[in-house]
C-alpha cells in the first residue's frame, strides 16, 4: 500500500512551499487524496515522479543539480538560502527539470574552497548532472563565470542562470568580497613586514 505524506512533510521532501503545493493541484501535476476532514495526504508514488524515481534502470537524460548560496550566517539564519533553494526548484518543476541534488552554500563567492562549489563541480566532473540551475552569475563564483561555463560544458553540463541582472544586494555583496579580499591581502603585507623587522632586529642585536 502507498505511503501517504501531509502537505508540509510533501513540501519539504520536494523542496517546495506549501502553496506552489496547492498551485500543482489547480494545474493537476500532483493531485493529494483528501481525508474525510479535508485535509491532503499525497501518494509516496506521486511524489517520486515528480522527483524523478523510477522503477527500472533507465539512464534519465537530463539531470539537475540546483545551487543556492548565500554569503553570511546572518542571510543563512533569516531563511533566504532556504528561499532562494526553493525558487529553484520551482523553476525546475515548472519546466519539468529533474533534479537529483540540491546544494545550498554558505560563503564568500570569492572563496573557491567552499564546500558547496566544491561538491558541485565534483559531480560535474563525474558526468552525475549535466544541468546547473543558479539565480544569478554571481551566486556560481564572483569572478570567471565564463571560464567555469566552458570548464562546466567541457563535461556536457549547462550553466542556466534564470536572472542575468546584477541587483543591489550583489553590488553591495561584492563591496564586502573586495574589502574582505583587501582586508586579506593587508594582514599578510604587513605581517610580513613585521616579520623582515623582527629578523632584521635580531640580527642586528647579534652584530652588536
Amino acid at each position: 500500500m502507498d505511503k501517504l505524506y501531509n502537505i508540509s512533510k510533501t513540501a519539504e521532501i520536494l523542496d517546495v512551499t506549501p502553496k506552489t503545493l496547492r498551485v500543482w493541484d489547480k494545474e493537476n501535476k500532483l493531485k493529494p487524496i483528501l481525508t474525510s476532514g479535508g485535509h491532503r495526504r499525497y501518494r509516496e508514488s506521486d511524489i517520486n515522479k515528480i522527483i524523478g524515481v523510477e522503477q527500472n534502470d533507465e539512464v534519465k537524460q537530463d539531470v539537475c543539480a540546483t545551487y543556492a548560496r548565500v554569503s553570511s550566517q546572518k542571510q543563512k539564519v533569516s531563511g533566504e538560502l532556504d528561499r532562494q533553494s526553493q525558487r529553484l526548484s520551482e523553476y525546475c518543476a515548472k519546466h519539468n527539470l529533474y533534479v537529483e541534488h540540491i546544494i545550498k552554500d554558505c560563503g564568500s563567492g570569492l572563496d573557491d574552497k567552499r564546500q558547496g562549489f566544491a561538491q558541485l563541480t565534483d559531480l560535474v566532473v563525474k558526468g552525475k548532472v549535466n544541468k546547473v540551475v543558479i539565480e544569478h552569475k554571481d551566486i556560481l563564483t564572483r569572478f570567471q563565470f565564463n571560464f567555469i561555463k566552458k570548464l562546466y560544458a567541457a563535461f556536457g553540463c549547462e550553466i542556466i542562470v534564470l536572472d542575468d541582472k546584477e541587483d543591489v544586494s550583489d553590488a553591495e555583496e561584492l563591496t564586502r568580497d573586495l574589502m574582505a579580499l583587501l582586508a586579506s591581502f593587508s594582514g599578510k603585507y604587513y605581517g610580513r613586514r613585521s616579520l623582515e623587522r623582527h629578523k632584521q632586529n635580531k640580527n642586528d642585536n647579534r652584530s652588536k
